[in-house]
Order: C-alpha cells, then sequence, then structure tokens
C-alpha cells in the first residue's frame, strides 16, 4: 500500500492501519457498555451516551493534540451531568455541553492549555475521589434492584433514599449484579484480551434471561428500545436566558473536560514516550463538544482509561480513535435492539468498578499520611466534592491551597545580615560573623533568599529600615537568590530606597528581575552605577563612603578587619 502524505498520517502504511484496525476495534468493544452505563447513570437515555462515543470519538481523534486520545463519555462527568439534568433537564444539557465546547475552543486559542497543569494535585485528587464516591454510591440502587428511588443533587439526601427503601431490595437483581461483578473482576485474570465489562453484560444478561425472565428491570424496560439508526441533527434554542442560566454549568463541564482530557494526554505520552499539543487538544475537545449535542450526545472528554487500552493494543495514529467510533455506530445500527434485554443490574457493577479504579485511593492515602498542608487541602476538596458540588470543592480547594501557600512562601523568604569571615581564606561573607560586639556601623551587608513578593515584603522592609537609626551609610543587599519581585515587593523595596539616607549596592541580580526593576523605574532610582555582579567589588565601591573618623576607636568591629575594610579610604 502507498504510504499517505496527509500531515499527522505522514508516512503512514499498511502496518500501521492494520495495528490501528486491531486496537480500534478492542478500544470500541470496551467503549459500548461505558457509554450505555455513563449514560445512564447521567440521567439520560442509554443511546446518548453511544452518540457521544461515535462522534466525539472521532471528532477528538482526528483534531485533538494526541494522536493516541481515545475520546467520549466518561464517569468523571457522571455527577455533574446527573445535576445539571436533574436542575434543568435534558435540553439544557445539550446546549450547556455546547456552551462548555466553545469556551475549550477558546481556552485552546488563548494557549491556556498549559495553566491547568497549575491547579494542585491534592485538588484534582480530591475531586476525582469525590467523584468516584459519588459514583459508586450513586449504582448501590440499581445493584439492590430498590425501586422508588429518587435521585437528588446531594449525596445526603441520595443515601437517606436508600436507607427508606432498602425493604424494596430485589433479591434476584442482587444476584445478577453480582454475577456481574464476579465476571468483570475474574475475566482479565484469565483471559487477558478478553474486556471484563463486556463479558459481564453478556453473561450476566443470559442468565438473567433464562432463569430471572421479568423479575429483573432491563434497559428496555426502563426506557425503551434502543433505536438502531443514526442520530438525528438537531440545533438546540439559544436564547439569551438561557446561556445566562447555563453559563455556570457550561464553565464546570469545559474546567473538568480540560483538566480529564490534558491529564489523559499526559497518560498516554509518558507510556508513549510522546509529546502532546495542550492547545490543540482543547481546541479538539471543544469542536467535539460543539458538534457531539447537535446530535443529542452529552459532554465528553479524553478517557484515560481506554486511551491506555488504545496504547496497550497496539495503536500507531489517532486513526485508531477513529476506528473506535465507526465500529461503535457499526454495533449500534446493527444489534441495538439486543441491548434492550441488557438487566439494569449489570450496568451498576461496571460503574462501580470504574468508580474503584478512578478513586486514586493510593495516592490519596499517600497524600494523607504526609499530614501536611496539602493533606487538608485534600480532605476539604474531597469532603466539598461529595457532600455538596464540584464547583464549590474545586473554588474551595484552589483558594485553600493558595492561602496555604502564600503562607509557606512567607516562611520562605529570609534575609540574614552578614560580614565577611576572615578566619577562612577565601572570606566569603557569613551570618554567623555578626553579633552585638562584633558588627560594622558604616556598611550593612544583607543576603536575601527567596521572592519577595507581598507576602514577605513587609518583613523584609522592618529589616532593612531598623539599620536607619543605626547610622549606617552604605547598605550592600546581595539578591542572587531572588527569583523574582511583585508590585507590592517593588513598592516595599522603593520605600526604602527613599528612606535610606545612605547609598544602596545591589549585587548578584538576576537578568529577569533587573529587567522588570528597570521597567519600573526602581533601577535607575538607585542608579546604574551601584549594581554589581559580585559581593566583593560593592564592598571595594562600599569603602569609599566610610566615615573614617569614625573608625577610629570603633569597638564593634575587630581592628584588623576594619583596616582590611578601611584600606581603599586610607589610600
Amino acid at each position: 500500500m502507498e504510504k499517505l502524505q496527509l500531515g499527522r498520517f505522514k508516512g503512514y502504511s499498511f502496518e500501521h492501519f492494520r495495528k490501528d484496525l486491531l486496537s480500534g476495534l478492542i478500544v470500541g468493544i470496551v467503549a459500548i457498555p461505558l457509554a450505555m452505563s455513563f449514560a445512564i447513570a447521567s440521567g439520560v437515555k442509554p443511546e446518548y451516551g453511544i452518540y457521544t462515543t461515535c462522534i466525539a470519538g472521532i471528532i477528538i481523534a482526528l483534531f485533538g493534540g494526541s494522536k493516541y486520545q481515545i475520546g467520549g463519555p466518561t464517569g468523571a462527568f457522571v455527577p455533574i451531568l446527573l445535576g445539571i439534568v436533574l436542575a434543568y433537564g435534558y435540553e439544557d444539557l445539550l446546549l450547556a455541553g455546547l456552551m462548555a465546547g466553545i469556551l475549550l475552543c477558546l481556552m485552546g486559542l488563548f494557549k491556556l492549555g498549559s495553566f491547568i497543569q497549575f491547579i494542585p494535585r491534592p485538588v484534582t485528587i480530591g475531586f476525582t475521589s469525590g467523584i468516584a464516591v459519588l459514583i459508586f454510591t450513586g449504582q448501590i440502587a440499581n445493584f439492590l434492584g430498590l425501586t422508588g428511588v429518587e435521585k437528588h443533587e446531594k449525596f445526603i439526601a441520595n443515601m437517606n433514599e436508600l436507607v427508606i427503601n432498602m425493604p424494596t431490595l430485589n433479591i434476584y437483581n442482587v444476584v445478577v449484579a453480582a454475577l456481574c461483578l464476579a465476571v468483570i473482576l475474574v475475566t482479565p485474570k484469565i483471559f487477558l484480551k478478553v474486556p471484563g465489562s463486556l463479558a459481564g453484560i453478556i453473561i450476566s444478561t443470559i442468565v438473567a434471561i433464562l432463569f430471572f425472565s421479568g423479575q429483573v428491570p432491563t434497559i428496555g424496560s426502563a426506557y425503551g428500545a434502543i433505536p438502531n439508526a443514526l442520530p438525528q441533527f438537531q440545533m438546540p434554542e439559544i436564547t439569551w436566558v438561557r446561556i445566562e442560566r447555563l453559563i455556570g454549568p457550561a464553565f464546570v463541564i469545559a474546567m473538568l473536560g480540560g483538566i480529564e482530557s490534558l491529564l489523559s494526554a499526559v497518560v498516554a505520552d509518558g507510556m508513549t514516550k510522546t509529546r502532546h499539543n495542550s492547545n490543540k487538544e482543547l481546541v479538539g475537545q471543544g469542536i467535539a463538544n460543539i458538534v457531539t449535542p447537535l446530535f443529542g450526545g452529552i459532554p465528553a472528554t479524553g478517557a484515560i482509561a481506554r486511551t491506555a487500552t488504545n496504547i496497550k493494543s497496539g495503536a500507531t495514529s489517532s486513526m485508531s480513535g477513529v476506528i473506535h467510533g465507526i465500529f461503535v455506530l457499526l454495533v449500534l445500527l446493527l444489534f441495538a435492539p439486543h441491548a434492550s434485554h441488557i438487566p439494569l443490574a449489570s450496568m451498576a457493577p461496571i460503574l462501580m468498578v470504574v468508580a474503584w479504579n478512578m478513586s486514586e485511593r493510593h495516592h490519596f492515602m499517600h497524600i494523607l499520611k504526609l499530614k501536611s498542608a496539602d493533606s487538608l487541602v485534600l480532605v476539604v476538596t474531597f469532603l466539598l466534592t461529595v457532600l455538596t458540588s464540584l464547583t464549590i470543592a474545586v473554588e474551595v480547594g484552589l483558594g485553600l491551597a493558595l492561602i496555604l501557600f502564600t503562607k509557606q512562601m512567607m516562611d520562605a523568604p529570609a534575609i540574614f545580615k552578614v560580614l565577611p569571615d576572615h578566619s577562612r581564606k577565601n572570606a566569603k561573607v557569613q551570618p554567623y560573623v555578626v553579633n552585638t560586639k562584633h558588627d560594622c556601623p558604616q556598611i550593612s551587608i544583607y543576603t536575601m533568599e527567596g521572592p519577595l513578593f507581598f507576602g514577605a515584603a513587609q518583613m523584609f522592609e522592618e529589616t532593612i529600615l531598623s539599620d536607619i537609626d543605626t547610622g549606617a551609610n552604605v547598605l550592600i543587599l546581595r539578591m542572587s537568590k531572588v527569583p523574582f519581585m511583585d508590585t507590592t515587593g517593588e513598592a516595599y523595596f522603593s520605600n526604602i530606597v527613599q528612606q535610606f539616607q545612605g547609598v544602596i549596592l545591589v549585587t548578584g541580580l538576576q537578568p529577569r528581575l533587573q529587567s522588570a526593576m528597570k521597567k519600573s523605574g526602581l533601577y535607575d532610582e538607585i542608579g546604574t552605577e551601584h549594581f554589581f555582579e559580585h559581593t566583593g567589588q560593592a564592598i571595594d565601591a562600599a569603602l569609599r563612603y566610610l566615615d573614617r573618623k569614625k573608625c577610629i576607636g570603633c569597638q564593634h568591629f575587630a581592628f584588623r578587619e576594619c583596616t582590611q575594610l578601611s584600606k581603599g579610604v586610607r589610600q
């Protein structure tokens, strides 16, 4: 077969296609039960999950920034989408998904992809674990076959529903669900290439039909027959009132979708030693979420487990993602009516296993055992995700992480008064040389370490200005370990320059900080001639400003050292 020369498929051969075909088929088989399960758990019909897998899967593969990414509905979206459906309805969910797609495209076009990586890991693990708890507990009713259970947005209310309706437990339902769960867990250990979820659904469905016919609810009895037809184009009604009402949910979908897709792309990079394009990935996700709702599909993002399966199955390009979407579409057209016989009890174990696998339990326990500020952020984010909403959890988690980070940064900067240690050959400046009986009243040398920002600027100013009252007429600031200075730090620095009546000399200024000080005018205010590369150069310059009368009879500094410091003046 002649090699293709089409952009990302340059050099693509028949051997590549053969590998992509196999991996695409395997991922497609894995995706079908998950697609229906995620849709049902999100409060919509199972076919909408199939539509999402087909359309979003193909678009994300073609336009995304990772050639191994498999897109579709995911477990992380389940509590979010269910909450939107309960609060606004399915039609508004479609519009919210479309709006989220636009936001994702804008995020990619404005090159915000790299900023998502700055979300603290305790926050992402906290809300991911919280989502896992919500998914798992949300399937208990289907696992036990409880009837009369109403779905609520709040966790406590849903748990209360389980307690109230526990007497309606269906033992046949429990048997089918337990069988499906056992098959899901055992199959991968015996048949490595067989998806456990697919085997679980097939075997438990056959058992339910043969032994418990009419005793357990099915997809058909709950949602009607799944149509074996292509999804129809439908433009949602767009009004300003609906946009205002749904901008919040749309933003949550966009942020979670962006985070999940980029995390999945990072996982793919680690497995394949490649690099994805984060901004292109966001645009691809955005296009998928704009188009998918037009055909009844729910929001989609990169699926970490399916992407990993795709890579392990031998995928070589994004063609595997396209094939996976086409395969799911063919299954819909050819076998959709048979899916109506699947018991809802068979869906519950699939989502429970998904929840267990996405729970980040090992990372959760590791951070928790640290008993640090990260542990607090983790627990708060987790609890708020479960008990309130993802929006509140992320906002509070990020805010708390920022406060704790600022506190740590305030403790990190240090400023030491130093003098040359003449007991050593190299005579480097050291803080232990300075004490009440051993100091220079005319030259003050300070070593600064850490960022000079709003949390540490006041301490910096108070320490330095304390020398104004001592009569020092030269101030040397060693700033080689100051990486940056914000506007608050700049203001305090400027205040020192204005109040200090002597000469200020600065050494070791980093290029980035030097550029910032030049832009602010602080560099010129101090004086270009007062900046030096090394401390020794600054000390030599400082000697010119010594008052020799004060040196005579000075008891605060050893006479030999004072002579050496004063040598430039005396000569």
